[in-house]
């Protein structure tokens, strides 16, 4: 595969033709690339219990023989070739300038077949170990809790918090008075 993760390139058919981006993704084993603000889709994501509905863009893989490399020096469209140096290293190098591709430091994605192989630099390793411990450090303790009933002031405790007396209308008498008929004088008698 020519072309990397973080190269320049400008898509050269298709509907987003004329446009550059830097590749994201390269899937090797389809032979297809995901370059950065080309080849836009929608997708409507349903309201579930715990989330609303939304739309969400994402890039679409493109073929790979649908982009070109951006050369650094002229800032055309160029072919790539591969040059051995004196080391026995293969290089990528411009057709057009002559010049030498270098790759971007940071996280680069390679994916063959299902597996997603990543190359880091020492740079990025220190930074995302800095991220996490200041994450640990972040951490708020959390304010005395109590029971959710205490809040709403009902309960033994809340009253003794509150210091508050039965007031006289819970003493009043509200049982229902005699009707004048007791279930002595009543008869039970079927048919009559």
């Amino acid at each position: 595969m020519k072309l990397h993760t973080g190269d320049q390139v400008v898509v050269i058919t298709g509907k987003d033709k004329g446009k550059t981006g830097k590749v994201l993704r390269v899937l090797e084993s389809a032979d297809r690339i995901v370059v950065s603000d080309v080849n836009m889709r929608t997708k409507h994501l349903r309201k579930q219990p715990n989330r609303q509905g939304q739309i969400i863009r994402y890039e679409a893989s493109l073929q790979i023989s649908n982009v070109m490399l951006v050369d650094s020096k002229t800032k055309k469209r160029t072919r790539i070739g591969f040059v051995v140096d004196e080391k026995g290293k293969k290089k990528r190098i411009a057709k057009k300038s002559g010049e030498a591709v270098t790759m971007v430091k940071g996280d680069t994605k390679k994916i063959k077949g299902d597996k997603v192989i990543r190359e880091e630099t020492k740079e990025t390793k220190e930074s995302k170990e800095m991220k996490q411990s200041k994450k640990k450090n972040e951490r708020v303790e959390a304010p005395g809790k109590q029971p959710f009933w205490k809040g709403l002031g009902f309960g033994a405790e809340a009253m003794e918090e509150a210091d508050v007396k039965e007031s006289s209308h819970m003493k009043e008498d509200r049982t229902v008075p005699d009707q004048g008929k007791t279930p002595d004088t009543f008869t039970h008698q079927r048919g009559s």
